[in-house]
């Protein structure tokens, strides 16, 4: 039976889009069959952090709708094993039933070894729609205060909804900004009251990635890329040292 992961914020820039891409990417080549499933209600872009922005994939609002079939997933034109739902145009919110969506993800439990979810930031219906039965949950901070307070909100949310297994991973961290805050590890997981997962280093290639419409993984394996890839292991239960940033 597989997993489905959301990946969330309590606010926007924090890299989460990135994050869920790129640890999907890295499970994928490392021989998982994954399916990304973007419910930023109106605002989709990971399809752009996987490489897949010129593709025309299908919502998981027609799959829910019965115009297409979980097996219509559009694949990864490099990277075999790893396939996209994205999230519908407009927001669809108020017309997309949540039990609908939790029996859609049991389907896919059965058919795919990880399921991660790009949930829009805060605390609206896409929050919901990718946290409510997620089995795992990956909150994502950048490390500054005001970043890991808007976290330690949405730690909050999640207990308040009954999730259990959050973890936190600091993105975009600058090993000089990081000293001149001075914030060491344990201040930022004391802040925000879950374990770390992961330190991902502030690295140029996530944008310039972006930009060529190619996947993290495909640019580089130093830098942000080699730390997702240690998320992407952690998730598999591999013990996996923190970064040195």
């Amino acid at each position: 039976m597989g997993q489905v992961i959301a990946v969330t914020s309590g606010k926007g820039g924090t890299g989460k889009t990135t994050l869920c891409a790129a640890v999907a990417t890295c499970l994928a080549a490392e021989g998982h069959r994954v399916l990304c499933i973007d419910v930023d209600l109106g605002l989709r872009n990971l399809d752009i952090s996987l490489g897949m922005a010129e593709m025309a994939p299908i919502s998981f609002a027609d799959i829910l709708a019965g115009r297409y079939v979980l097996e219509d997933a559009a694949p990864h034109p490099d990277i075999p094993g790893l396939y996209l739902l994205t999230s519908p145009l407009s927001d669809m919110g108020d017309r997309i039933r949540f039990r609908d969506f939790g029996a859609m993800l049991q389907t896919v439990r059965e058919s795919f070894d990880y399921c991660l979810i790009d949930s829009p930031a805060g605390i609206g219906n896409g929050f919901r729609f990718a946290t409510l039965f997620a089995d795992r949950v990956i909150v994502v901070a950048t490390p500054d205060p005001s970043s890991l307070r808007d976290a330690a909100k949405t730690v909050d949310q999640l207990e308040q909804m009954g999730r259990e297994n959050v973890r936190l991973v600091v993105n975009r961290v600058d090993p000089s900004l990081f000293k001149a805050l001075q914030w060491t590890v344990d201040d930022m997981i004391d802040e925000v009251g879950v374990p770390l997962m992961g330190l991902i280093p502030d690295d140029e290639n996530v944008v310039l990635a972006a930009a060529a419409n190619t996947p993290l993984i495909c640019r580089t394996d130093r830098g942000a890329a080699l730390g997702f890839l240690h998320v992407a292991r952690r998730l598999q239960g591999r013990k996996v040292p923190l970064l040195r940033i």
